[in-house]
């Protein structure tokens, strides 16, 4: 008979929505949740990547079903999230992973808009996301929440004060629900990634991935398993008393 590892024993059976899961770290996410035994909810503005993962994994024998999400859409996400809990019978972890990422300079003209859309989709999105589960996650025995911030938030990156400000914004909201939510089982927690080679590179100029580069004592940039293994651990029943907390990935550049 084969052995289950630790990490199959505490997510196998579990519900676990993972948004932004069409590419990069939400579909690496996804894909390991899979692997693990978990029952997963694959959700993503871009339908078609949604689809393809889904295939991907219902192709491997693995459980899976994918929904079109716009995390702007406040009324969307709610009938998701209770469709996902209607199909599978409950939910038990959220991955908030979708972002998006624009450069500009404060000055810029364009800039109130690309203000008010990250915003939306990197710290907006999270609290709604998290408030339409949050009756779903009480009835679970031992809710997970991880919530996918930059080490931009902590640090700050320049030509970015949006994605920094809205980054920063996730890992206080991560800090306060952990506090907020510590007696109810559910276990809350952050990652904050360096930068990581994902398609989100094609929406940077070259002089911005070349800084971000410069940055990592590594010299390397992370790859998407890496993260997804975090997060994996994180919602698996050995993180039981991290809460709140926010945990770097990042190289070598954040160490606190």
């Amino acid at each position: 008979m084969t052995r289950l590892s630790k990490l199959s024993r505490s997510i196998a059976g579990k519900v676990a929505i993972v948004t932004g899961a069409a590419s990069g770290m939400g579909r690496a996410t996804a894909h390991l949740f899979a692997d693990e035994g978990a029952h997963v909810a694959v959700t993503d503005i871009n339908a078609e990547g949604v689809e393809a993962v889904v295939a991907e994994m219902t192709e491997a024998g693995l459980s899976a079903k994918g929904w079109t999400l716009d995390l702007a859409n406040l009324e969307r996400i709610k009938i998701v999230i209770a469709e996902v809990a209607d199909h599978f019978g409950g939910i038990d972890i959220l991955v908030n992973n979708a972002g998006i990422s624009k450069h500009t300079l404060i000055d810029d003209d364009e800039y109130e808009d690309i203000w008010d859309r990250h915003l939306d989709i990197l710290l907006r999105a999270h609290t709604r996301t998290i408030r339409a589960a949050l009756p779903y996650l009480r009835k679970s025995e031992g809710g997970r929440i991880v919530n996918i911030a930059s080490v931009a938030g902590k640090k700050g990156n320049p030509n970015a004060p949006a994605y920094s400000s809205a980054k920063a914004g996730v890992i206080g909201l991560t800090k306060t629900l952990g506090k907020e939510l510590a007696k109810t089982g559910i276990v809350v927690n952050c990652v904050a990634p360096a930068a990581v080679q994902t398609a989100i590179f094609d929406q940077m100029s070259d002089e911005h991935v070349d800084f971000m580069l410069s940055k990592i004592p590594m010299k390397r940039f992370g790859v998407s398993e890496e993260i997804a293994a975090m997060v994996a651990w994180l919602c698996s029943e050995e993180c039981s008393f991290s809460t709140g907390a926010i945990f770097d990935i990042s190289g070598g550049r954040a160490t606190y």
